[in-house]
């Protein structure tokens, strides 16, 4: 009982940011030969640095104003950083993370729990959000300078390439988001009953649900698509009138409620209230491009359209990939260095061209190690004659950057000397990485929410996978 009072015991009276628990070794207090892998042992090693450390807990003493003066003492930052990070290293949920931490010793021991009592998942969740996604930036500028001090990466190759992030929404149609807008808001409505004085005396349509109507034609729609002809096609058309309608009725429901609970004081009220905001303009836009759509026969921009209620920062991405023709989420700008260290992200807003991100790359690049690489590669998206200007003038030696469409002999020959092939051949080992990066560490699929969701989401993915290769990397040569 003396250990676990030492163990628990906060850095001082009345603080409620700590840095950490009073060391200890739960090796020394079982007979068990346990010990950490080796590679855990390096990102053990690796997370002892006091920059890490000391970019999260500026974040986290945000929480309250007085958070590093007084309070109840909280979770200590180090075992905040560490549980993210054994989060996202192992692909985890933050409930899946409590139990496994909890039930395993070497886990405990990682992530300098002790004996203590692991954090609840929503304790961790909340964390978490406190976490700015600049910060994620700047820890992992400090992880890619650790890699260089390591001496496992010279920042003498870079290499760029763009992929894609998917929000976790289902496929946007019409008619599923009409639904989806008419289900959010019959549900604020239905809650906001009791919070309504003389809810009794109001009409009887105020409160009404009409989400069984809204997604019995949306299946009505539905099933029209999967018919061709001219019959089929006129029964879609009336059923996109009939739920046109229900969603603009829906609309006028969500008006006159939001006005009836403007008056009340209750916090679930203003909760309600800014639901009802949140949802109500989204769900206009996709009732005016169903109109312009279906019965106007326009074609909506894709920057004009609303893919989900839920996940409105979700963009259309084509980038000409014949297995996926259209994808929904956000673009992911990433630049490589040698060592297989990830040294730059970038979640970009809607679909850009490549090329207009490459400056920021080298730029970035020269911050991080003081010089412009040596070799500098990317696919043709990146090539424009300005950026091979900008990279001749930062000072790299090698730009290969093969041009698209029709060349000259002269581009030609220049593509096909030894060393823009081998840079080329460099080049193709990102798609490797992003592979490892979709696969291992869960970015083929974003699922936090909201534009700082994904910024977390990415931010922590890479954090965890640059660790993980320094690591491996220097357990490497530690072995050799």
């Amino acid at each position: 009982m003396e250990v676990l009072k030492t163990i628990i015991s906060g850095k001082g009276p009345g603080t409620m940011i700590r840095d950490r628990y009073a060391p200890m070794n739960l090796f020394d207090l079982v007979p068990l030969a346990a010990h950490f892998e080796p590679e855990l042992a390096q990102l053990d090693r690796l997370l002892d640095d006091d920059m890490l450390f000391g970019t999260v807990k500026a974040d986290l003493a945000r929480r309250r104003p007085k958070s590093t003066q007084t309070g109840r003492p909280a979770t200590p930052v180090e075992v905040v950083l560490r549980l993210l990070i054994v989060k996202h290293l192992y692909g985890w949920s933050y409930e899946e993370t409590e139990r496994f931490v909890s039930d395993s010793l070497v886990l405990r021991q990682f992530t300098r729990v002790y004996l203590a009592p692991v954090p609840d998942d929503t304790t961790l969740l909340r964390w978490a959000n406190l976490i700015l996604p600049q910060t994620l930036h700047d820890l992992l500028d400090r992880v890619t300078q650790l890699a260089w001090q390591r001496k496992l990466t010279r920042g003498r190759k870079l290499r760029v390439d763009t992929t894609v992030v998917a929000t976790h929404i289902h496929h946007p149609t019409d008619s599923s988001l009409l639904a989806d807008g008419v289900r959010v808001l019959s549900r604020v409505a239905r809650r906001a009953r009791h919070l309504v004085r003389d809810a009794a005396a109001q009409p009887g349509a105020l409160f009404r649900d009409r989400s069984r109507a809204a997604t019995r034609l949306a299946h009505a729609i539905l099933d029209t698509t999967r018919r061709q002809g001219e019959e089929a096609a006129t029964r879609r058309t009336g059923h996109y009138r009939r739920l046109l309608a229900v969603a603009r009725a829906s609309l006028r429901q969500a008006e006159q409620v939001g006005k009836l609970l403007a008056d009340g004081a209750l916090p679930q009220a203003k909760r309600l209230r800014a639901q009802l905001e949140q949802f109500g303009p989204l769900l206009e836009r996709v009732v005016s491009q169903a109109q312009r759509r279906v019965f106007a026969g326009e074609v909506v921009p894709a920057d004009e359209k609303v893919l989900s209620l839920f996940e409105p920062e979700t963009a259309v991405i084509r980038r000409g990939k014949l297995d996926r023709p259209t994808e929904f989420g956000a673009k992911l700008l990433l630049a490589e260095v040698e060592g297989g260290v990830v040294s730059r992200y970038v979640v970009l807003d809607g679909n850009p061209p490549d090329a207009t991100e490459l400056p920021g790359s080298l730029e970035q690049h020269q911050r991080q190690f003081t010089r412009a690489p040596d070799v500098l590669a990317g696919d043709r998206g990146f090539h424009t004659a300005a950026n091979e200007r900008a990279a001749e003038e930062a000072g790299v030696k090698h730009i290969a950057l093969p041009k698209p469409g029709a060349k000259s002999a002269k581009r030609q020959a220049h593509e096909q000397q030894g060393w823009f092939r081998r840079a080329g051949r460099f080049r193709a080992g990102i798609e490797g990485r992003i592979s490892v990066l979709k696969r291992r560490f869960r970015l083929d699929r974003c699922r936090y929410h909201g534009r700082a969701g994904m910024e977390r989401w990415v931010g922590w993915g890479i954090i965890a996978h640059d660790l993980l290769q320094i690591s491996r990397s220097t357990e490497r040569r530690a072995a050799a």
